[in-house]
């Protein structure tokens, strides 16, 4: 199996001066990657592509994630704030059309419409989101269900090309690696209040909470009631036994494989998202 230096990859890509300088990034979606290139490589036809393929995706869902964090509301900004929103679109843009050229040079054309048929379903899947917290008509367990789908999507379309057991069980390992993804990203918004709107915890009160825990939440609620909240609805020891069920999946699912390199991968995924969910509820 080669070995996976895919963020050594991208960094070409991804570490410019003036991006470092004035706006920040998304976090890069490596364990995602690293279950791709690890599963790519013990298929014989495409192993050689592994790297490649790889190398592509990061850059076309580090460009979706980049243009996520553009801020989109109407207020007055600073002109450091400006330029950090400029440098996003920017900075997304050219990730995203990084793989055009990527796979062109590589003669890889199919590849690029199966990528941009992915990007255009994760897009539908974002605005069918958006519109349902829009008319706050989700549940908790619907929204963390959407958040792992759009994790997912992108690297959902190598299925087709998956021989073998790999045909159910490529879908498994992804599904469960990308909850736990969803699962620690909603519990590091635990740290910032400013972050709790729209989150697992805050649909988790709408959709129990008393009416009026409700309709304070849908103002400007104090960082004092949202603590209060996290305890009350044990909200944190709700995230962990959520992470805890997905990476026993993916635990599960490995005792499966037959390659022991990508068994020790796919462990090693798991045992990493309980080290990461164990260092942030001791913090």
């Amino acid at each position: 199996m080669k070995p996976y230096r895919i963020n050594e990859l991208a960094s070409k890509y991804v570490e410019y001066d003036m991006i470092q300088t004035y706006t920040e990034l998304p976090a890069f979606p490596d364990p995602r990657l690293r279950l791709l290139h690890a599963v790519l490589n013990e298929h014989g036809a495409l192993a050689p592509k592994s790297e490649l393929y790889s190398l592509v995706v990061s850059l076309v869902q580090l460009g979706m994630d980049t243009h996520d964090l553009i801020d989109t509301e109407e207020n007055r900004r600073s002109e450091k704030e400006m330029r950090a929103r400029q440098l996003k679109v920017l900075a997304g843009d050219y990730f995203s059309s990084r793989f055009y050229s990527l796979l062109s040079q590589a003669g890889q054309i199919s590849m690029i419409s199966k990528i941009s048929t992915a990007v255009c379903e994760v897009n539908r899947l974002k605005m069918d989101l958006y519109i349902k917290m829009q008319q706050s008509k989700l549940k908790a367990e619907d929204y963390l269900n959407k958040l792992t789908r759009l994790k997912s999507e992108m690297f959902q379309l190598f299925a087709e090309m998956m021989e073998g057991a790999f045909v159910k069980l490529w879908p498994e390992m992804l599904q469960d690696v990308s909850r736990c993804e969803a699962v620690l990203d909603e519990m590091e918004r635990f740290d910032s209040p400013s972050r709790f709107y729209q989150s697992w915890a805050y649909w988790h009160v709408m959709q129990e909470g008393t009416p009026e825990e409700q309709q304070r939440l849908a103002g400007k609620p104090e960082p004092s009631l949202i603590y209060d909240l996290l305890g009350k609805y044990e909200l944190q020891s709700r995230l962990v036994s959520k992470l805890k069920h997905a990476a026993d999946n993916l635990r599960s699912t490995a005792a499966k494989l037959e390659s022991d390199q990508l068994k020790k991968v796919v462990q090693d995924l798991a045992d990493s998202f309980l080290e990461k969910m164990a260092a942030h509820t001791s913090a």
